[in-house]
């Protein structure tokens, strides 16, 4: 595997397949380095902690990072080449061009300032990559929406495909941030999967998911439409520890 720290270090050739990532990769981020392996010639993976789309400094600070360890996962997994660039690299003196997201639902009225981040970061990655097919997990449900979005937008040429969320054996979705819980936060966090997945089966999912929480409190409960497929997604705080999760409701994932 090449790491590249450096846009002018990518060489590529052959129909690219993009994963983008902020590191501490876990099985769900492996699932999509898997997928992208089995469609692309080459399999790109950013592994970028991109400061643009975090609203706290104090989440930026505390967002877990080993990067000996991701450039092991990534490279047994499959990847050709992991794109690790400083943010100097990404966002060099005088830089002042950003993608203006509207309409980005409780996920981005719950973080102001976020996706406009995420769309900027993703535009500058499929420039510099040129992937043909761009790689998401369904847990990040509302960042895959803004995306596709942007690639209709401004007519990107890229397929964005989005997979299933991963889930440890109890059933808490993977996610970077969860080696950030105690085990009794952990286990307090468990009532976010357990209150979707019951109120999925029901007629009013969103005011079913409420009621279920069981004290937790959510920053939003909402239906999202990923082209066709209707997900119930909410975001929790449990400690200091900000979860994001969804479950399919209606159709299938595009």
């Amino acid at each position: 595997m090449k790491i590249a720290r450096s846009v002018s270090e990518l060489r590529l050739e052959g129909e690219v397949g993009l994963v983008p990532t902020m590191g501490a990769l876990h099985a769900g981020h492996i699932s999509l380095f898997e997928r992208a392996r089995a469609e692309n010639d080459v399999v790109v993976a950013s592994l970028f902690v991109n400061p643009a789309q975090f609203d706290e400094q104090a989440d930026l600070a505390r967002y877990p990072r080993d990067a000996a360890r991701d450039e092991e996962v990534a490279e047994q997994a499959g990847v050709d080449v992991l794109f690790a660039p400083t943010p100097e690299e990404m966002y060099p003196p005088g830089f002042a061009t950003w993608v203006d997201v509207q309409h980005t639902g409780a996920e981005g009225d719950a973080r102001p300032g976020h996706f406009r981040g995420v769309a900027t970061v993703c535009l500058k990655l499929f420039n510099i990559v040129r992937p043909a097919r761009a790689y998401f997990g369904q847990k990040d449900a509302q960042q895959a929406i803004v995306v596709r979005r942007l690639v209709r937008d401004l007519n990107l040429g890229v397929d964005v495909r989005v997979l299933a969320t991963v889930r440890d054996a109890d059933g808490l979705a993977l996610s970077s941030r969860n080696v950030q819980l105690s085990p009794a936060e952990r286990e307090r966090a468990l009532g976010l999967p357990r209150a979707l997945a019951k109120a999925a089966e029901s007629g009013d999912p969103v005011a079913v998911a409420r009621a279920e929480l069981n004290g937790l409190d959510p920053d939003y409960v909402e239906l999202l439409d990923l082209d066709g497929a209707t997900l119930l997604a909410a975001a929790v705080r449990v400690g200091s520890t900000r979860l994001i999760d969804n479950v399919l409701v209606k159709g299938a994932l595009p």
